[in-house]
């Protein structure tokens, strides 16, 4: 679907959330600058994607008011406005933040371990003065590993929220600052829990240190995308010299490319950019960009895509397309939007953040109360019970179960050259139950040939009876005029055969019927019966049995008639058939869908007979065939198909003629290897223009939405079972107590593990 001309998007890189309600604050204060119509923030790539309206403020003046509406809630961020500059700031970034977490988690081992081993093991026989000993080994870690946690949840009070931050910095600072209490009064015989903060902090650091990582690896796609690009690039360029031009070779860096630039490539380099070949042939590993592994062919006239590799024979070509322009420029953006981007059921974990957090405070003070002023326990063991709930109940690893999943979804598409545009589309695509083909160029080739020529023996031209010659003559003539791919399969078959054409005028296209045009003063049409019946022309029994049998064959089968004069009565000349075979994966793709529960439809102008033909080569069920349709009324054959109770339609066709199909559909997959109207056309792309990836990218759908299930599950599931037991539920009949620092151990565990079940999905076959 088209974008949007009044409205521009920009990316954020947003640093120092911690957790999901960290992208509610963030997201709530993106929406309130002037001129923002949507702001989506994501919590696992730590992108917030901002759609402004043009009108209202210009990327340049609305930069710096998001970014100071962000460190207004006690965030950083950096505006990503190019695609390689902006990857060596994520970078830079990522490499800091794990340096500074590193940093902090070993001075919180090199000072916890001993506190722990203090705490644990001479809690009965004390050293002199421990307990001063763990009061001066635990504020370090309280005031400088945890630092990162005060701040966060200084930054939630200020906007009357609270956060993962919030509930750390509660848990340790109880801890702690009792502790303190009870050294003050009762010195080194104070039964104090210096060690619980010290190790409970160090554990967290631990925790965010391993997600850090872990987030890296679930981006590798975009890493290992703008890898591939070329560094250098050879151009050709006139220099002046002595009053003389000349051409000469220079080789400059790929950023100093211009649109016009004439490029040498060399066997076994990169195609630096987008272009033309305008001299030479070769054979170009496009495998970075379709999947495809078969080196494709490419001479004069032919489209080069950067970052593809040249394999054989050298040649030059005009550079089309620069920088962020470039197709693996925009592959790695929609990749980016796509990771940026929420799905609907992101929307059910966030609304369960934004509640979850204060009624986790809520349920800790509870338990502190029961503990000591009901059932009478020492405020010692309360307060433990309370501080276990506040750590046990972080919500991180449900923050971070769908976007992880997203991330690495999209990704594992990209690869395979199935683009899917952002999270609605990977979860719409695993509901889908009808998927409509269109068929020329998607289950057939799009390159049809001339395979039948037919004369009408009564026919006569200049009183002489008409030949096959010159029946291919007028109709290539004809449709010389026409870019559909039908005429060019006519003009190409005359052309082969060396014929002469003739000079026409007049040429109009009838939509869904045929075209006309006049070779002197002769009218000529050439077309369908309903272009026959239109224009009055009888149509003998004998071609009406031969085009029967061509159409059963699958061929469309055109007919050919001319009108010499206003009066003269028009008479037919013949049959001209073309055919589009089908590819040869379509069959196995039909099947494919057969086997995950999904109907499969064709949409076609041709006739009924020619389309049954066609579809049952493919697999298609003869009921499930859409002929004789217009381009315009693609849509409303995908809207009745919608209307067919709760199940989801997908429509697959070029990006061309079937754009209003695409937008109509629940999910449009646009076909193309890497054209314009692909990329924007459809939620889903496929790069390889292979029918085969529609399968795919649908069970990449399932695939992905069942790893959100069990991330989404385990975080409730986790959450659920864990704050009970934190509480000390359990403590009146097994006599445990879950002390904070396994609590806190836990919930560091449940981030990771959810972040690796999301990485899990990369072993999956498609």
């Amino acid at each position: 679907m088209a974008k949007d001309k009044s409205t521009n998007n920009i990316t954020l890189k947003i640093n120092g959330m911690h957790c999901a309600s960290c992208v509610k604050v963030s997201s709530r204060a993106l929406k309130k600058v002037p001129g923002v119509i949507e702001a989506t923030v994501n919590y696992a790539t730590e992108k917030a994607n901002i759609t402004f309206d043009k009108k209202i403020a210009n990327q340049k003046d609305i930069i710096p008011l998001l970014q100071k509406a962000v460190e207004g809630r006690g965030y950083t961020a950096i505006a990503l406005t190019d695609g390689k500059s902006s990857q060596k700031k994520i970078k830079q970034i990522q490499h800091e933040e794990l340096k500074t977490l590193k940093l902090k988690l070993f001075i919180g081992i090199i000072l916890g371990t001993p506190a722990l081993i203090l705490g644990m093991f001479f809690m009965k026989n004390p050293i002199p003065f421990q307990n001063y000993i763990l009061w001066a080994l635990s504020t370090p870690v309280q005031f400088y590993v945890g630092a990162q946690f005060y701040k966060g949840a200084w930054a939630a009070l200020k906007n009357k929220t609270s956060n993962m931050d919030t509930l750390i910095a509660l848990g340790t600072s109880a801890a702690y600052f009792y502790s303190v209490i009870l050294v003050l009064q009762h010195g080194n015989n104070a039964h104090q829990f210096f060690e619980t903060s010290a190790v409970l902090i160090t554990l967290v650091i631990l925790g965010k240190f391993l997600e850090a990582r872990a987030k890296g690896k679930a981006s590798d796609a975009i890493k290992k995308l703008m890898e591939l690009g070329a560094k250098t690039a050879t151009v050709i360029r006139l220099v002046k010299k002595n009053g003389k031009t000349t051409k000469q070779q220079f080789k400059i860096p790929i950023d100093e490319v211009k649109v016009g630039d004439i490029i040498v490539v060399k066997p076994g380099q990169k195609v630096p950019v987008d272009g033309i070949i305008t001299s030479g042939h070769s054979s170009i590993d496009e495998s970075m960009v379709t999947g495809e592994s078969m080196p494709t062919s490419k001479q004069k006239g032919d489209l080069v895509i950067g970052s593809t590799i040249n394999k054989t024979g050298s040649f030059q070509f005009k550079a089309t397309k620069v920088g962020a322009n470039t197709t693996l420029a925009r592959i790695v953006k929609l990749i980016e939007d796509a990771q940026t981007s929420k799905a609907p059921i992101q929307r059910y974990a966030d609304l369960i953040s934004s509640y979850f957090v204060p009624a986790v405070i809520f349920i800790a003070i509870l338990t502190l109360t029961i503990w000591f002023s009901v059932v009478k326990a020492d405020f010692s063991f309360a307060l433990i019970a309370a501080v276990s709930v506040l750590v046990i109940a972080c919500p991180c690893a449900l923050g971070l179960a769908t976007p992880t999943a997203i991330m690495v979804g999209t990704g594992m598409g990209a690869k395979k050259g199935i683009l899917i545009k952002g999270g609605e589309a990977l979860e719409t695509a695993h509901k889908v139950k009808f998927v409509v083909f269109d068929k020329t160029g998607t289950i057939t080739k799009g390159k049809p040939e001339l395979t039948d020529i037919h004369i009408n023996k009564s026919a006569k031209i200049n009183k002489k009876s008409i030949t096959e010659k010159q029946l291919l003559t007028i109709a290539a003539s004809i449709e010389n005029h026409s870019e559909h791919p039908l005429a060019e399969a006519i003009v190409k078959a005359a052309k082969q055969r060396r014929t002469t054409l003739k000079k026409t005028s007049k040429f109009q296209a009838i939509v869904g019927k045929g075209v006309t045009a006049k070779i002197k003063k002769t009218t000529y049409f050439l077309g369908n019966q309903k272009l026959m019946q239109s224009n009055k022309v009888t149509i003998p029994k004998d071609i009406t049995k031969i085009q029967t049998k061509l159409e059963e064959q699958g061929k469309t089968a055109m007919l050919l008639a001319q009108k010499t004069s206003s009066k003269a009565k028009p008479q037919l000349l013949g049959i001209v058939a073309v055919a589009d075979e089908i590819k040869k994966d379509s069959k196995t793709a039909i099947k494919q869908l057969s086997k995950l529960g999904i109907i499969s439809y064709m949409i076609t102008g041709d006739n009924q007979r020619t389309a049954n033909a066609i579809a049952k080569k493919a697999g298609i069920s003869k009921e499930h065939v859409f002929a004789e349709v217009l381009p315009e009324d693609k849509a409303k054959h995908v809207k009745r198909l919608q209307k067919r109770g709760q199940f989801k339609v997908a429509m697959v066709g070029d990006g061309i003629n079937d754009a209003p199909a695409l937008a109509v559909a629940d999910i449009g997959i646009a076909m193309g290897s890497g054209t314009d109207v692909a990329m924007e056309t459809g939620q889903i792309v496929l790069m390889k223009n292979s029918i085969q990836d529609v399968p795919r990218a649908i069970k990449l759908s399932k695939l992905t939405m069942s790893k959100i299930r069990q991330n989404l599950f385990w975080a409730l599931f986790y959450n659920s079972l864990g704050i009970p037991i934190a509480a000390g539920l359990l403590y009146p009949w097994t006599g445990w107590q879950l002390s904070p620092m396994i609590a806190g151990g836990a919930m560091a565990l449940s981030s990771v593990s959810v972040i690796t079940n999301s990485i899990l999905l990369k072993t999956k076959k498609l």
